[in-house]
């Protein structure tokens, strides 16, 4: 009997086992075979109070039980019942015979097919019902689209990492002939959009070898120890396999620090993660089975997990700097056809911070601007529209705005653009805009001459004063204060407190730092600070804050004082189009007029 045979037998057997449990617990109960000739005597006694009359066949009730009997052609026996007060029913010989045996199977049938639908359902509708604690990887074919690591940019230290197991797949005399042996895992560590998955699926298709894929919730189950059945299945086939890669994605899900659940210590998930444990490095061993684990928790894992002979290599997939951010621009509009203005360095140089992810949601977004503004192209002004929707949201066009208002934003962001322009070494205006995206109410965006990784003071200085140039503008040309440079001054306060409390940059406070990070694991986040200092040191923190805020925005009174006209002339250029560039700006501040 092959397998295919056995996934239909077994349930058939199982149900007819239930089909006789059923009919016999709704099987009547027994009633006793009786003479004729005994009959008549029980009905002349009068013990006999109903009877039921099927042809020749009659059953009845006495005081002692059911009993039947089979009777002959007696034309006497009905005047006897009657003097006896007999309650008498009558039946037809074939009448109903198929449709009770029907009706008698219903109840089963309804139990058998509840019972495969709920199976299916436990088992994603698989079909098969005896797999609960089957692995469900996913074997990479090689039909499906492949990515390769000429699709992977911006992240080239990783990439190298995870090439050298692929060539140790394709060439294990290389290492080997020194002593080396093949990692047993890789964790890939990285912020969300970074390039994790992208980098699995550029090893499945470049690895030659199986490679199965599946997500840590895939090891979650209602049912206790199917997790680890799991996981156990997972090995198996990847040692059935052997080389192989196996790709968890979201590794968090079952890999949490044991001992952090709020239940104890024997549920579900640390079962799960104890029997990765030993797949991953225990008595048996798993050789050419490589295991590569994606997160962007690595805070929340087990330490078990992490050490070498689990995980041998962690992998950081870092957000790119600008070389990478520009590989990236370039992996992702290789597709699309460009305008000759489109120049991706200054792209590139203008989304710090932006993952893969972002940038190429930015592209994609800057496809459907250019769409639907009837283009053949991409144009720098689509992929500088689809950059800021990504920064801020998409534009606020239904919002209305009074001129006077918008006179407030438009001198609010020309004391930016100005205290900016004229600090020195400061990074040169991309654009100033007035135009509401999002939560924000206007722009002004400062283009990197080069990638930072280490800040100055001085730079950190700059900042906080031209965050606060808006509101020195709005107090000198309208003499008053609103909530629209709210968000400047929490920004400059929390850069301040993180001079004083982080880098050290206090003088009266000295090179220390103030408080570490608290949280529960368990919860998968922290919730503030823990205080490691008196309430004279709080008020020294305060008082230190305070004053590197309040300098700044003395200075960026000054400067604004300095140059009212040239305020002016930034503000009205904001009026009337609403968006400045780098070129703009520079007029303005030569002495021209507006543009």
């Amino acid at each position: 009997m092959n397998a295919s045979h056995k996934k239909i037998f077994v349930p058939i057997m199982i149900g007819f086992m239930l089909l006789m449990l059923f009919r016999g617990l709704n099987k009547p109960g027994s009633s006793v075979s009786m003479d004729y000739s005994d009959f008549l005597k029980t009905v002349e006694s009068g013990s006999v109070t109903r009877i039921t009359l099927q042809g020749d066949d009659i059953t009845g009730v006495t005081g002692q039980g059911a009993f039947h009997t089979f009777a002959p052609e007696d034309p006497e026996l009905m005047t006897l019942l009657k003097s006896k007060g007999v309650q008498i029913w009558a039946k037809p010989v074939n009448g109903d015979s198929w449709v009770r045996t029907i009706l008698s199977w219903v109840p089963m049938l309804l139990m058998i097919g509840v019972w495969i639908f709920f199976m299916r359902r436990m088992q994603g509708g698989n079909g098969n019902l005896l797999s609960f604690g089957k692995s469900k990887a996913r074997l990479m074919s090689d039909s499906r689209g492949k990515v390769t690591f000429e699709d992977v940019a911006g992240i080239d230290e990783a990439r190298d990492e995870l090439q050298e197991i692929i060539d140790f797949l394709k060439d294990p005399g290389k290492f080997t002939r020194l002593g080396g042996r093949i990692p047993k895992g890789v964790l890939l560590v990285g912020a969300p959009g970074t390039g994790k998955t992208l980098l699995a699926r550029a090893i499945a298709g470049v690895a030659g070898v199986p490679f199965f894929s599946l997500s840590g919730s895939d090891f979650v189950e209602m049912f206790v120890g199917i997790g680890a059945s799991r996981v156990r299945d997972l090995f198996n086939q990847g040692k059935k396999n052997a080389p192989c890669i196996i790709f968890v994605d979201e590794i968090d899900a079952v890999g949490r620090r044991r001992g952090s659940g709020v239940g104890g210590g024997h549920d579900e998930k640390e079962q799960t993660l104890n029997q990765l444990l030993v797949e991953m490095d225990g008595f048996e061993s798993n050789e050419g089975v490589i295991l590569i684990a994606a997160t962007n928790r690595p805070d929340v894992l087990d330490p078990a997990l992490l050490r070498p002979g689990r995980f041998d290599r962690q992998v950081v997939v870092s957000v790119p700097d600008i070389m990478g951010r520009l590989g990236i621009l370039k992996v992702h509009v290789r597709n699309n056809p460009l305008s000759d203005d489109v120049d991706l360095k200054v792209l590139a140089r203008g989304t710090p911070g932006f993952t893969g992810a972002d940038i190429e949601n930015m592209v994609n977004e800057a496809a459907l601007m250019a769409a639907r503004r009837g283009k053949d192209q991409l144009e720098m002004v689509d992929l500088e529209d689809a950059k800021d929707k990504v920064m801020m949201g998409p534009e606020r066009q239904s919002m209305i705005i009074s001129d006077a208002e918008k006179k407030a934003m438009a001198y609010r962001e020309a004391g930016h653009a100005l205290v900016a322009r004229l600090l020195p070494g400061t990074d040169p205006i991309h654009k100033v805009t007035i135009i509401p995206r999002g939560q924000s109410f206007g722009l002004t965006q400062q283009l990197p001459m080069s990638e930072k990784h280490a800040y100055p003071k001085s730079d950190l200085q700059n900042s906080i004063c031209i965050l606060m140039g808006g509101r020195a503008a709005e107090e000198i040309i309208f003499n008053t204060q609103t909530t629209g440079t709210g968000d400047d001054i929490r920004k400059a306060s929390e850069l301040a407190r993180k001079m004083v409390c982080e880098f050290g940059m206090s003088k009266e406070l000295g090179p220390l730092a103030f408080g570490k990070e608290e949280g529960q694991v368990f919860l998968g986040r922290a919730f503030g600070r823990q205080r490691e200092y008196s309430r004279m040191t709080v008020q020294k923190i305060d008082e230190a804050v305070r004053g590197i805020v309040v300098e700044a925005y003395k200075k960026a009174l000054a400067l604004i004082k300095d140059n009212l006209d040239t305020l002016g002339n930034i503000a009205m250029a904001l009026l009337e189009k609403e968006t400045l560039n780098r070129g703009d700006i520079d007029e303005l501040m030569a002495g021209g007029q507006s543009p």
